[in-house]
């Protein structure tokens, strides 16, 4: 099996955060979005392309089980989890 997912099968039965999921630099992403920058900003913040912030974001998303939805701000549940960790 992937080492990667084996991990993440791990981390979800030890009973971690799911922020606990996160890369470093997925945590990075992560808490520059908290502090209401755009995929932009965060981009030359960490000196990255907009492209490589909007991969992370698409990840981290999928990390903390928020799905794609109509009805929610993924960005906004993605920054409550962060916060409440």
């Amino acid at each position: 099996m992937d080492p990667e997912v084996v991990a993440k099968l791990l981390a979800r039965r030890s009973g971690q955060p799911p922020v606990a999921r996160l890369t470093d630099r997925e945590r990075q992403v992560l808490e520059l979005m908290a502090e209401g920058r755009s995929n932009s900003a965060i981009g030359q913040r960490l000196v990255i392309t907009e492209k490589a912030v909007s991969k992370h974001c698409t990840s981290i998303f999928a990390k903390l089980d928020l799905p794609p939805s109509d009805d929610d701000n993924r960005r906004v549940l993605a920054v409550l989890a962060y916060l409440d960790s």
